[in-house]
């Protein structure tokens, strides 16, 4: 639970007080959890309007749309319908709602698909406290916003498209667009070696080779490619 004392309060600059000479943003909180419901709300009130909560999916698109909220703050991973799903519907029937995904799913597939539904703003629900204000303040000013915690790797990987390298070629075999694909969700070579049945070295000879084939030399550009041709899955 977050909380405020007397003394916070009367700081100068406190988070959030870029929006004290405007009109306070309208939020719309939603996760399945009311304690991280109740830890929000206190992190971003007084300087948002939190116009209400909601904890199942069911339930969302009705609030927005009786709501009509500036900001949606989507939990990805809720029951039954999940937040990608979710986003989807709310950017069809609000596209001028802006979307805040606020999760603990920090690998590239999940950032990316967040962003492919429609959200602007990306944040790891353990560093709220630090980026939330700054993300709602992106996003109001049309924005994207990615959490600063997110592995640097996955990072330079969204924010930055794939591009056809010199001497590319899409020619992988099964086992190497398997790699891939376990390379692009965060896997180590370790783990990959382990899942697979195979040696380190074995992974690494064959990220080698990916490398050479697509003309990439970093992680980055590994998870980028990926992203680009779709060889990740949920």
């Amino acid at each position: 639970m977050i909380t405020h004392t007397a003394e916070q309060q009367q700081q100068p600059n406190p988070p959030g007080a870029e929006f004290s000479h405007m009109a306070k943003p309208r939020v719309l909180l939603v996760d399945d959890h009311p304690l991280v419901l109740d830890s929000v709300r206190q992190l971003l009130e007084p300087n948002v309007s939190v116009l209400g909560t909601v904890e199942q999916s069911k339930d969302v698109l009705p609030a927005a749309k009786r709501l009509k909220p500036d900001i949606v703050l989507l939990d990805a991973s809720m029951p039954d319908t999940d937040g990608f799903e979710i986003a989807r519907q709310l950017k069809a029937a609000m596209p001028s709602v802006q979307i805040i995904f606020l999760t603990m799913l920090g690998e590239a597939i999940s950032i990316s698909e967040g962003f492919r539904a429609g959200a602007m703003g990306y944040v790891l629900k353990q560093s709220a406290a630090e980026e939330l204000h700054e993300a709602v303040e992106s996003v109001l000013a049309n924005k994207r916003f990615l959490s600063k915690k997110i592995d640097a790797d996955v990072r330079e990987a969204i924010e930055h498209e794939w591009f056809r390298p010199e001497g590319y070629s899409s020619a992988l075999t099964e086992r190497q667009r398997e790699i891939l694909r376990l390379l692009a969700d965060g896997q180590s070579a370790k783990s990959i070696a382990k899942k697979l049945n195979i040696s380190t070295k074995t992974v690494e000879f064959h990220k080698a080779n990916i490398t050479r084939k697509l003309g990439v030399h970093t992680t980055s550009e590994l998870i980028r490619f990926a992203l680009a041709h779709g060889m990740t899955t949920l």
